[in-house]
């Protein structure tokens, strides 16, 4: 079962220290990242961004929380050094799964798709294995009623990116243009359909052309309610 507290970081002291070369050292030890132009292109900055940090020393921390999001790995133990690679709270009996700042709209579509990473949260490594790519795994909020009673507003979903194969029945988190949104998605005969729960919106019908502008960004595997 999942454990969803904020903020799993250990403050250990650190055997690698910090600066742009301990940085790369183990972006090269945890990711396999091997040269700086390699770095450059998961980062999606300039080779001569990555030049320009290894001259000042500092590499900046979003660079550490887009790697350990690709990854799967603990920003903070990137950046100093500190904790555990793949972010364990207690031994590796638990991982940590970033919480993004995108939201999920069950509704018309959200224009909040926004990648940057707001906390981390705890869940069972065993229990994730069971859901599916703990290293693929996101946590979004979600905002609208259309998946109502399923899915309800402020609730925060659990999406694997590694499962983008449409299964009958299954929730996924489609790009639409510059939407992003929680749908169950259908494949019928020359269709995708984005599916609500709630009756009050109607199916969204992708036919031809329309279809290769959905991006299916991965399944709904876990929904999490906070009660207020």
């Amino acid at each position: 079962m999942p454990m969803h507290t904020p903020a799993l970081r250990h403050t250990g002291t650190g055997r690698d220290g910090t600066g742009f070369d301990a940085f790369f050292a183990r972006v090269r030890e945890a990711a396999g990242i091997v040269s700086q132009q390699e770095l450059a292109a998961l980062l999606g900055v300039n080779r001569s961004a990555v030049t320009q940090a290894k001259r000042r020393g500092v590499a900046p921390r979003s660079w550490a929380d887009r790697v350990a999001r690709v990854y799967g790995l603990d920003p903070e133990w990137l950046e100093t050094g500190r904790g555990d690679p793949r972010g364990a709270v207690r031994g590796d009996d638990f991982a940590a799964v970033p919480k993004v700042r995108a939201r999920l709209c069950a509704g018309g579509g959200s224009f909040e798709t926004g990648g940057e990473i707001e906390d981390y949260y705890a869940f069972r490594r065993e229990w994730l294995a069971r859901k599916g790519n703990a290293a693929q795994m996101v946590l979004m909020d979600i905002f609208g009623n259309s998946m109502e009673p399923e899915i309800k507003e402020g609730d925060t979903a659990l999406i694997d990116q590694s499962q983008k194969g449409v299964m009958a029945g299954g929730i996924y988190a489609v790009g639409l243009e510059d939407t992003v949104m929680v749908k169950r998605v259908e494949k019928r005969p020359g269709a995708l359909v984005l599916v609500s729960d709630n009756t009050d919106y109607a199916p969204i019908v992708l036919q031809g052309e329309e279809i290769a502008q959905a991006r299916i960004i991965g399944k709904v595997v876990w929904i999490g309610r906070e009660y207020r």
